[in-house]
């Protein structure tokens, strides 16, 4: 997620009064979501997936195989 050849995938998904915005690594497979009002900001909502993403693929990089 750090270089500029990283790739993700979003996808956003209106559910009720909700949207849910996956975020997901096509490299390692990995994938979070996140949900907010549908009716919020869903650029706020972009980059809490993105940064929840990233959080994650740093956890699971330091754990020991």
């Amino acid at each position: 997620m750090e270089g500029e050849d990283d790739e993700v995938l979003l996808e956003y998904q209106r559910i009720g009064t909700y949207m849910k915005v996956s975020a997901i690594d096509p490299k390692t497979a990995t994938e979070v979501s996140v949900a907010g009002p549908a009716t919020g900001s869903r650029e706020l909502l972009t980059r809490t997936a993105l940064a929840k993403l990233k959080y994650v693929l740093r956890k699971n990089a330091a754990k020991p195989t």
